[in-house]
């Protein structure tokens, strides 16, 4: 197999998964502004392992959840794939002390990872300070590389919504449903705005939370815990389960207020799909969402955990406020992150 300019870029997994179908977004990004560029897809990491040992050189973007059963078999997998050929990988997911249990487990093998690997990216500085405070390497060993959107501007740019006293009150999670995305937390706050909106004379007519998406696997379980919370506070909660582009796409640009509250976050694709669809979304206050919001003016609105239910009546009353002015750029963009990558993997080859 000739080899390119550019490493081979491996995509490894289900392409549902939301770190596979990002390398893949990347990946036609990369290939857009370079046509030579090789795309080998596998389905699992054997087949990864196998295409590695095909190439001299190759880019793969890893989180322990795909490359095993666990994060020691995930650590086993990837170091075969480095000693197959020279190796460059983007960091997914990394361990920080929200992990609970597993967190010793989870940083042996991010520490593996990154030893094996050539080079390493990672898409947040804030992730660069997780691999220096969890792996026990320097911050400035890793480059850093942010998401990019698929659009410069919003797709949305609809005519701003306005308030009746009578409106539902309706909080939107995207993504799927697992411990700590921030289900929990959007059903009590959704529980006590509305309560604080009635004891001022607002009769919202519904009280509801929508999970686009469907469950994470093995976390099935969850979603009756939900329900069963949500009932007893007096909250309708709807869960879309799987859906297909525009299906997704609708309930993004719907009505409700779009909210980011999960607690354990290294770098998130949902929150790019609420602002390129148009919206402003509450997200939680942390070291990776401050940074987030200085990279993209205006397009979130950053809000402290225990206050969910304050922000969410301020929304209701403003519902303008949850949806991006026309214009509001989103950069940087999946082209320009194509761009940077091909500087850095210049620099490293």
């Amino acid at each position: 197999m000739p080899e390119p300019e550019l490493p081979h870029l491996l995509l490894v997994g289900p392409p549902g998964h939301g770190v596979v179908r990002y390398a893949r977004e990347l990946a036609d990004a990369v290939r857009a502004a370079d046509e030579s560029t090789s795309i080998i897809t596998v389905p699992d990491v054997d087949g990864a392992v196998a295409a590695a040992t095909m190439v001299d050189r190759a880019h793969v973007h890893v989180t322990d959840r795909l490359f095993g059963s666990s994060p020691e078999e995930a650590a086993d997998s990837l170091e075969r794939m480095a000693s197959a050929t020279r190796l460059a990988i983007t960091l997914h997911d990394l361990p920080q002390a929200s992990d609970g249990a597993p967190l010793a487990r989870r940083v042996a093998a991010y520490a593996r990872f990154a030893h094996a690997a050539d080079a390493v990216v990672v898409n947040s500085q804030h992730e660069a300070q997780l691999v220096e405070e969890y792996l026990g390497q320097p911050a400035a060993s890793v480059a850093v590389i942010p998401l990019g959107t698929r659009h410069p501007l919003p797709l949305s740019d609809s005519e701003s919504p306005t308030n009746r006293s009578d409106d539902p009150l309706v909080a939107l999670i995207a993504g799927y449903i697992y411990p700590g995305k921030g289900h929990r937390e959007a059903i009590t706050a959704v529980a006590d705005a509305v309560a604080s909106l009635r004891s001022q004379g607002s009769a919202p007519a519904d009280a509801a939370v929508v999970a686009i998406g469907g469950t994470s696997p093995g976390h099935e379980g969850d979603v009756a815990d939900l329900l069963r919370l949500a009932n007893e506070r007096g909250v309708r909660l709807r869960v879309t389960g799987y859906l297909d582009d525009s299906a997704y796409d609708r309930e993004l640009a719907g009505f409700g207020i779009p909210v980011a509250a999960h607690q354990h976050v290294s770098a998130s694709r949902s929150m790019l799909d609420w602002i390129e669809h148009g919206r402003r979304p509450l997200v939680v206050d942390s070291r990776y969402s401050r940074e987030m919001a200085a990279l993209r003016p205006g397009t979130m609105t950053l809000f402290d955990s225990a206050a969910l239910a304050d922000e969410l009546v301020a929304a209701w009353h403003d519902p303008a406020a949850t949806r991006l002015a026309a214009g509001t750029s989103l950069a940087p963009t999946l082209a320009s992150t194509a761009d940077a990558y091909r500087s850095w993997w210049a620099a490293v080859s």
